[in-house]
């Protein structure tokens, strides 16, 4: 008989009904520092495509090779980093992604051939994969249900603003630098490695291990900081009792209760993510080998697709506590099927007008890409939400994998970007229609009542 946890619900009815502190913003900031990288450094190799397909005489199967090599290594690292993070704790693990992809960007800048290149990609994406699912597991663990999906989202947003930053830095640096310079740049957050040292362990997770007394410990710095802030703290209300520190186990993600949530998130990050990157990973280099556009506009229309996937993500992060997480899913998702339908309907024949398809697209189709990241953490218990979490992640970089592969396949049919358009547009509708079907809504529940 499983022995109930009354020790780890005191301590998570008392983080969960802590307001916002300098010290849980302080972890937020540096935490949203390391995903904002993870963004930037992650479609760089879009932004140096036109560059390297020039210097390097790429043909179409080359192209793919050098876009998806990253993918597989995102792959590999959000297989290894959530049962990482749910054995060894959140931050350690995030501190040693952010040292692996850093540290790879500088080996790509100054890396001597095409193949070392692929090869600092590959690992640079062991480190990009496995950052942003820990830390958003991180985040949604510190914050009390009523406000965790704006807070979440709203940290969130840090990783678009990194892939909007990369598309602004390409604009400027590769035309005037070079594509090396780029990768420089993405070395950069190899400093925060240090700040994260002053970032403290979740609470949940700790007492999760039955490491009840480092639990506390932290806890009393949180709630101190927030009685400085706001003085005298909420009442505490009881929380739903779990399983007393059990072992985690990854194949309890794929029975009872939880498998049909898995198939949801699994599939949801599937086609949100191979339509998103089967639209960013090529475009730049439809627009200069199409459309017969210079690279600096290539750049700047691949930067303003970016800008209206930010104002998608803006939006869901400011309504999810409104209107849940299942509404903001389907809506995403099947907005993202109606443009894209639109779109290989019309068979644009100017890249202005692919711009404005991909664009109005990414506003409806990125949200889902940044929703999960609040979502799929929700549907887990505290000792195996990192992996439940990394399972999505792994769906999330086959989508990436899958992307620009389905993406070349349907261009190179002869039927031009109307197919591209058809082929993304059915797979949006394959996510909207699962999760109108399956999904369930945790919007202003507590954690462990929605998995005990």
């Amino acid at each position: 008989m499983t022995t109930v946890d009354s020790r780890g619900a005191q301590i998570a009815a008392r983080l969960d009904r802590l307001p916002m502190s300098r010290l849980a913003l302080r972890a937020r900031l540096v935490i949203g520092a390391v995903t904002f990288f993870d963004g930037f450094d992650q479609l760089l190799i879009a932004y140096a495509l036109p560059a390297l397909r020039a210097e390097y005489h790429l043909n179409a199967v080359s192209t793919t090779f050098t876009i998806t090599v990253g993918a597989v290594g995102m792959l590999i690292g959000a297989l290894l980093t959530g049962k990482l993070a749910d054995r060894f704790g959140r931050v350690p693990v995030v501190t040693a992604c952010v040292l692996v992809y850093s540290c790879t960007s500088l080996f790509a800048a100054l890396a001597p051939s095409l193949e070392v290149l692929q090869l600092a990609r590959f690992l640079q994406g062991i480190g990009i994969g496995g950052e942003v699912l820990v830390a958003a597991t991180y985040i949604s663990e510190i914050i009390g249900p009523k406000t965790r999906g704006r807070f979440v989202l709203v940290y969130e947003l840090t990783f678009v603003f990194g892939l909007a930053a990369a598309a602004l830095v390409s604009t400027w640096v590769v035309p005037a630098h070079g594509w090396r310079a780029l990768f420089a740049v993405g070395a950069l957050p190899v400093l925060l490695a240090v700040a994260l040292r002053t970032v403290p362990e979740s609470p949940r997770w700790l007492a999760a291990r039955g490491r009840y007394d480092e639990a506390e410990a932290v806890l009393v710095l949180l709630e101190a900081s927030a009685r400085a802030q706001h003085g005298m703290l909420p009442d505490i209300v009881s929380s739903v009792p779990g399983p007393v520190a059990e072992r985690p186990s990854v194949l309890e993600l794929f029975r009872g209760r939880y498998l049909p949530r898995t198939l949801v998130v699994s599939v949801l990050w599937f086609t949100s993510f191979l339509v998103n990157y089967g639209i960013a990973s090529w475009l730049p280099t439809i627009y200069t080998s199409v459309f017969h556009l210079n690279v600096s506009t290539a750049l700047t229309y691949s930067m303003i697709t970016t800008v209206a996937g930010l104002l998608g993500n803006i939006v869901i992060a400011t309504t999810v506590d409104l209107v849940g997480r299942r509404a903001g899913l389907i809506t995403g998702m099947l907005g993202g099927t109606l443009v894209l339908g639109s779109a290989a309907a019309v068979a644009p024949t100017q890249g202005t007008q692919v711009m404005l398809f991909v664009s109005v697209a990414a506003f409806f189709v990125f949200s889902v890409n940044l929703a999960l990241n609040l979502y799929g953490p929700e549907l887990y218990p505290t000792r195996s939400r990192a992996a439940g979490a990394s399972i999505g992640g792994v769906f999330a970089r086959l989508g990436v994998i899958a992307g620009p592969i389905v993406t070349g396949l349907a261009f190179g049919t002869g039927a031009g970007i109307a197919a591209v358009f058809g082929v993304l547009a059915v797979t949006c509708l394959i996510g909207g229609a699962t999760v109108a079907l399956f999904g369930v809504e945790t919007a202003r529940q507590p954690l462990e009542s929605l998995s005990p």
